[in-house]
């Protein structure tokens, strides 16, 4: 068996040999691994069911137990997101810059891959799938540890991925699976071979990877996402959009995790929102002024920077738009927010001035997503601001290289005067 380091050294070569493969090649082993899942789904069913029945026993969380659960409709759903991320255009080799520099002598920036990424993500089998099939798509090999309690679904499904990357000629080690936190704990050390590592977790779970790697790390942190409801907002939407953001599916990142309610609109908006939330067994926490409209337990300081990933719904009623824009700012986690409101003006404020990766009006946060926004999937959602932002999908596992074409110029020409730059812009793609 592998140690860490030789894992990482079979994922270097493994994302040389991608970077050269060619889009249909990429796209053919896509297509192979939505049909080898489908061919080893009763291997997956039963790797599923035995971690659900430990997980079960040691008592998980439900929504978490939820998320763990790989079924038919799960399978459905990622072989249907593997045969669509085949269609989607290739990402690499794309010109996003031309421009002549002298006579003769062409500068072009050209997408490529990133190469060699370190993922860790959360007990949910269908993120693997998503994860390494952009890695793949995207011409990067990917190093994959998932939560503990989904080890033996994970394992079946990484089985599956290799054996049909390598049936469509490319490298199975395109993909290899972490089992231990030794392993992440080595990985973290690999700053030749690795390029990224993306963890998707709490921000303290993320602040410890930063703290203990020279490998650059991009942040998949807490989803602590709003819906503020304003004085001009149509209350049928507001409560219809509210119960879609907390109660659709709690256990994920673009749930919302706090209300805010302006103080003019709060006495006919709660009691209209409180009947729905009920029937969603959704536990409301309130600030005094929610608690004097409707029947909630009291909210404390920290409600309001937490991530529940469950039915629980903290409310804060607020004076104005700026308090509203406030809050959001100093407790959100920078992910998604959302206004509910019928000014235009209101909207605009709100979409400019709060910092956050995704700003939406009048729709529910469970919008943020990779496949929902047309990138196939999504690594994860990025809640920094450098150099992917948002749903990470294709785009954002790509970097870039400059190729500069020339007939024989030199930099002692252009000192001399022999030759000027022209630096004229060009609308071509790269020949090379």
């Amino acid at each position: 068996m592998k140690d860490l380091h030789q894992m990482a050294d079979a994922s270097r070569q493994a994302a040389l040999a991608l970077a050269a493969a060619s889009a249909e090649k990429r796209n053919a082993a896509l297509l192979a691994m939505a049909q080898t899942l489908m061919c080893h789904k009763n291997e997956i069913f039963a790797a599923n069911e035995a971690d659900v029945k430990e997980a079960t026993e040691a008592k998980l969380a439900a929504p978490l137990l939820n998320r763990l659960k790989f079924r038919e409709e799960k399978l459905s759903a990622v072989t249907a997101g593997l045969e669509a991320l085949a269609d989607l255009g290739d990402p690499i080799g794309k010109t996003t810059y031309a421009c002549e520099l002298t006579q003769g002598l062409k500068l072009y920036r050209v997408a490529c891959p990133i190469g060699v990424i370190g993922v860790i993500f959360e007990s949910r089998p269908d993120a693997l799938v998503q994860i390494a099939s952009l890695a793949l798509k995207s011409g990067n090999a990917v190093l994959l540890k998932g939560g503990r309690e989904a080890l033996r679904t994970n394992a079946a499904l990484c089985d599956c991925l290799r054996e049909a990357a390598e049936s469509a000629g490319l490298p199975a080690d395109f993909a290899q699976l972490l089992t231990t936190r030794e392993d992440v704990a080595a990985m973290l050390k690999e700053d030749e071979l690795i390029d990224l590592i993306i963890p998707r977790g709490s921000n303290e779970f993320v602040r410890f990877i930063m703290d203990n790697s020279r490998i650059p790390v991009l942040g998949h942190a807490d989803g602590i996402c709003h819906v503020y409801v304003d004085k001009a907002a149509d209350i049928d939407m507001a409560v219809s959009i509210a119960v879609d953001s907390k109660a659709q599916n709690v256990a994920v990142c673009n749930a919302m995790e706090t209300l805010l309610v302006h103080r003019d609109i709060a006495s006919a908006f709660l009691p209209a929102l409180l009947p729905a939330m009920q029937e969603k067994n959704v536990r409301l926490l309130g600030d005094e002024a929610v608690r004097a409209v409707i029947d909630a337990e009291p909210a404390s300081e920290a409600d309001w920077a937490t991530e529940y990933l469950d039915y629980t719904l903290s409310i804060r009623v607020v004076d104005n738009l700026d308090a509203a824009i406030a809050h959001i700012n100093h407790y959100g986690s920078g992910h998604t927010d959302c206004i509910v409101t019928s000014d235009t003006a209101a909207a605009q404020a709100f979409m400019t001035r709060v910092d956050s990766a995704g700003v939406y009006h009048n729709v529910s946060t469970r919008f943020a997503d990779g496949f929902v926004y047309g990138f196939g999937a999504e690594v994860g959602i990025a809640t920094g601001k450098i150099h992917a932002r948002g749903p990470m999908g294709l785009e954002g596992l790509t970097t870039y290289k400059y190729k500069l074409m020339g007939s024989g110029q030199l930099m002692a020409e252009m000192k001399s005067g022999a030759r000027t730059y022209t630096h004229r812009l060009l609308d071509e793609e790269c020949p090379l």
